[in-house]
């Protein structure tokens, strides 16, 4: 689910729409696809969500309805969680304690750095209307 079908009932894959890198992952996480709003945290009401802008800046956020909200390596085991077989299982064994300390430290490693691995652009700076999940964004 992305863009306008936005509903308050649907968790949301919450994430940087100016990081070419992160964008070009939420793309791959919409083929998968996943069941969840994917909004740039730069278009989000963070307010609403309980986000500060800081933490969403640092981190992608896996936003429950119920308001719950993981961030980094469990948003992204969430992401999984919510896909189609058999990716769930992957999110789940994500979730078990030396599979989950190996994600963390993968995703910090991932984020700390992803601004110069493959998919980041120059500037990385997308337009709005290419960012998954914005509003007139491409298919």
């Amino acid at each position: 689910m992305t863009g306008e079908g936005r509903t308050a009932a649907a968790p949301m894959l919450v994430y940087d729409g100016d990081c070419g890198f992160c964008t070009r992952t939420v793309r791959l996480a919409e083929r998968l696809p996943v069941r969840a709003d994917l909004i740039p945290w730069q278009e989000a009401d963070l307010v609403r969500l309980g986000v500060s802008e800081e933490r969403a800046a640092h981190e992608v956020l896996w936003v429950e309805p119920s308001g719950r909200v993981e961030g980094g390596a469990d948003a992204v085991a969430e992401v999984f969680r919510h896909a189609r077989r058999p990716w769930p299982l992957l999110g789940g064994a994500m979730k078990l304690p030396v599979i989950r300390s190996a994600a963390v430290w993968g995703y910090r490693r991932i984020a700390a750095n992803r601004y110069r691995l493959p998919g980041a652009t120059p500037a990385c700076r997308l337009p709005p209307a290419e960012r998954p999940g914005a509003r007139g964004a491409p298919g």
